[in-house]
């Protein structure tokens, strides 16, 4: 079990939307949750770390990309249920439960920002064992999770946006 499973508390994470050319940047997670599966590049924040800081830092880890983080776009909760467990709706008893077998596996708290490349060629690192730059209309083919697809849509329309200025 790794430090990140049946957590006493809610892990902070960061995740990287970087749009090149009309295409949004995809990492095929190399380890759980989500292993195998498409998702925004990102990870967890470090001690003593900015948010800013810490997205540009997981965005090089993972794609090899520079970038700077410009606005951020949303910040949701990511709880995956353990065995046994209530869920996560179920409201304060769930969480009060100090057991592992009733606490979630998983929960983030991640905040997601739109980030901008600066320098680098994309490549997969970090625990991303793929990469890949999807149109906006070709996300369906990735799977991605509704969480994901939210805030890649709402990136778009923030690049949209920041374009026009």
């Amino acid at each position: 079990m790794s430090n990140r499973e049946y957590p006493e508390r809610p892990l902070v994470g960061v995740g990287g939307v970087v749009i090149v050319e009309g295409r949004v940047l995809l990492v095929r997670r190399g380890s759980e949750p989500l292993l195998g599966e498409w998702s925004i590049p990102g990870g967890l924040l470090e001690a003593g770390e900015t948010l800013a800081a810490g997205v540009e830092r997981e965005l090089i880890e993972e794609t090899s990309l520079t970038v700077q983080a410009v606005e951020l776009i949303e910040a949701l909760d990511r709880i995956f249920p353990g065995e046994g467990a209530p869920p996560a709706a179920g409201g304060a008893a769930a969480t009060r439960c100090k057991e592992p077998a009733a606490r979630p596996r998983y929960h983030f708290v991640i905040l997601d920002y739109l980030c901008e490349r600066v320098a680098g060629e994309a490549r997969a690192g970090g625990d991303a064992t793929e990469i890949a730059f999807a149109r906006e209309d070709d996300l369906v083919r990735y799977s991605l999770s509704p969480h994901a697809l939210r805030v890649i849509g709402k990136a778009f329309v923030l690049n949209r946006a920041r374009r026009k200025i």
